[in-house]
């Protein structure tokens, strides 16, 4: 009997907001194929052929890449532009509606390994937060389906062009002006988790 390949997906406890689409969309079925399973504490993912890195808001080290044969990042940014973090609402208040995504290895130098998928999103400019995050759901499923589906025979690219970085977003971000019409300040509310970082004023 042929060795299944053991897929760990690890989650951020602080975002989330990805779990219940890996589970919607059966990412965790059962396969003749694949073992998988969701973390959320790095520590327990060893001797894994896959990692998939999924909203995970801190930098991991050298030594858990070293564990495990494969780690993988999915980036919601038409890389070498758009490294870093948030890259969907960074994008969204450059007013851009297509949203790229690529599936990348996980390297020392943060979202610069090399890309094995990539795909995107079409937006119309009025989807709120949710909207925003089931589209971005699809997108990272969709690449992941894409990828194992070719395993192992499966090809990678280096990143080519000019990086650039976004930074990491703060509570400051959600202030509104309210000097401002709501139409100028539509795509900075559209962007915002009610729940935890909800959009305010002064």
């Amino acid at each position: 009997m042929q060795k299944k390949i053991k897929v760990a997906y690890l989650l951020d406890n602080s975002n989330d907001w990805i779990k219940k689409y890996i589970k919607k969309f059966k990412l965790l079925k059962k396969s003749k194929k694949y073992n998988s399973k969701i973390f959320t504490n790095y520590r327990r993912i060893k001797n894994h052929d896959i990692v998939f890195v999924i909203s995970y808001t801190k930098i991991l080290k050298i030594s858990f890449l070293k564990k495990n044969k494969l780690t993988l990042v999915v980036h919601a940014s038409n890389l070498p532009k758009g490294k870093g973090f948030s890259p969907i609402q960074w994008q969204i208040l450059e007013k851009k509606n297509e949203i790229n995504f690529c599936l990348l290895k996980a390297a020392t130098k943060v979202d610069s390994g090399e890309i094995y998928e990539k795909d995107f999103i079409s937006l119309d400019g009025t989807e709120l937060y949710d909207k925003i995050r089931y589209f971005q759901a699809v997108a990272t499923i969709k690449i992941i389906y894409r990828f194992l589906k070719k395993y192992p025979n499966v090809i990678s690219i280096q990143q080519k062009g000019k990086s650039t970085f976004y930074r990491r977003r703060t509570k400051k971000d959600s202030i509104l002006n309210i000097n401002l019409p709501i139409k100028k300040l539509f795509n900075q509310m559209r962007i915002a988790n009610n729940e935890k970082w909800p959009s305010f004023f002064v």
